[in-house]
């Protein structure tokens, strides 16, 4: 009976500390991929449709406003880390009513937070577009299309948060459907409102709009409803929990709003190289994502399957799950470089693209599209850091890619080259912060290793 009870107290053996470390990445991988493949191919469709309009201004308008909300975006990811952080050790402890107050509170200091971002970046639209470049009638769109979606940030917030907390419980596939959603209601409504009743970019805001409202919704009655992992919040715990939380999340948020930093000051870079060039930018900036979608995936792959075997003192799988989460990383770039070098002119066909927007388009595709295999190391070593206790490196690290692995090789590629020196610049420089992380994430296990052995 004593047997019994150690077992049932046990419970299952953790995944990830048997069986092919390459199976674990590869199958973990195709299921967050699915969900955000969706996302990205729904913001795709968005600048899709707007792309048949035949307005330049229009889409280089959503190119400008694509930055600002890349940051709003950012921040809701960044607090939705924090609701992983805390809610996941204590399901993991089985305190199951710490569980669901710390899911409260999560929600609704997502909520509060994200509602002063919100405010502020909604006060600041037009200073911050003027700082990116954009003028006249493209200002003036580009204004519009952030005056309807940003006030939508806390309802952003809480489906992301939503499905971090169904991702803490292990219910996969209904965190996939938060995304997976809003993402089909995103394009359905796109179709409805740009192509069939010809609304233009009031369409793709009211489409954004609605989308985030049903995320919200599916997280919500997920978390709610399935799983019962929201307590009544209390003014009295969530002053215990604020600070816990914000430790999480303010450096979460800082490394998360570093790549927005980044892409934002390329839309700065090449917003003197006219609308057309603005205009490429916001269609690579949709075709990026999508291209390289298993590999934002994979990022999110990495820290439970390296945390297990951490947990475990399996120094030797967690070694060897870094290398093979680089090596498909690898892969997944070789793949998707053939892919956009094949498909780059039919892909500016698809988007109406002519002249010198469709030469920017493929120009990336087939020559600068590789390099994201150095942004994709970043990506995953930041997931060392965060998962063995090194998250402030994480925000080093995103931070020095942003500012020195950009700003100066930007400026010096749009100085000689132009345009296409813009894009080549931002690409060029993040070799070496690739290289340094890899060589940072393997120190790091290497001395992980040696407390082990002690």
């Amino acid at each position: 009976m004593a047997e019994v009870e150690i077992v049932r107290r046990a419970g299952p053996s953790p995944k990830f500390v048997t069986g092919s470390l390459l199976r674990h990445i590869l199958a973990m991988t195709a299921a967050g991929a699915l969900g955000l493949m969706a996302v990205f191919i729904g913001d795709l469709a968005n600048i899709y449709f707007l792309s048949r309009i035949g307005d330049q201004a229009v889409v280089a308008a959503v190119g400008y406003a694509s930055s600002i909300l890349f940051f709003s975006t950012s921040i809701g990811i960044g607090l939705s880390i924090a609701a992983t952080s805390l809610v996941a050790p204590a399901l993991g402890a089985g305190r199951r009513v710490r569980a669901r107050r710390l899911s409260a509170n999560a929600h609704v200091l997502a909520f509060v937070f994200s509602a002063i971002a919100s405010l502020a970046l909604w006060f600041a639209i037009v200073p911050l577009l003027r700082l990116l470049g954009a003028t006249g009638r493209t200002l003036d769109l580009a204004s519009f299309y952030l005056e309807i979606l940003l006030p939508t940030l806390p309802m952003l917030s809480l489906g992301i948060t939503s499905s971090a907390v169904l991702r803490s419980v292990g219910d996969a596939r209904r965190a996939m459907n938060v995304t997976l959603s809003g993402a089909v209601v995103n394009t359905i409504l796109d179709l409805f409102f740009i192509v069939h009743l010809g609304f233009g970019i009031e369409g793709a805001a009211l489409s954004s709009v609605l989308a985030r409202a049903v995320m919200m919704g599916v997280g919500l009655f997920g978390v709610i409803r399935v799983h019962d992992l929201m307590g009544r919040p209390k003014i009295s715990t969530l002053k215990q929990d604020v600070l816990p939380y914000s430790g999480i999340a303010a450096p979460a948020v800082l490394t998360n709003i570093a790549p927005a930093v980044g892409n934002a000051y390329i839309t700065y870079a090449i917003a003197p190289h006219g609308d057309a060039a603005v205009a490429a930018w916001a269609i690579i900036g949709r075709i990026i994502p999508v291209a390289f979608g298993a590999i934002y995936a994979l990022s999110g792959v990495v820290g439970p399957i390296l945390g297990q075997n951490f947990g475990a003192r399996s120094h030797t799988r967690m070694r060897d799950a870094y290398t093979l989460s680089l090596l498909t990383m690898a892969a997944f770039t070789g793949i998707a470089w053939l892919l956009l070098a094949v498909l780059a002119d039919p892909l500016a066909t698809l988007f109406h693209a002519t002249g010198e927007v469709r030469q920017l388009i493929v120009f990336f595709c087939r020559w600068l599209s590789p390099l994201f295999v150095f942004l994709g190391a970043v990506f995953i070593t930041n997931a060392v850091f965060n998962t063995l206790g090194r998250p402030r490196v994480s925000t080093l690290l995103n931070w020095g890619r942003a500012t020195l692995g950009t700003v100066p090789f930007v400026i010096w590629g749009g100085k000689f080259y132009g345009a296409e020196g813009v894009l080549a610049g931002n690409m060029i420089g993040g070799v070496a912060f690739g290289l340094i992380a890899i060589w940072a994430g393997y120190r790091l296990i290497a001395r992980v290793g040696e407390t082990m052995r002690l």
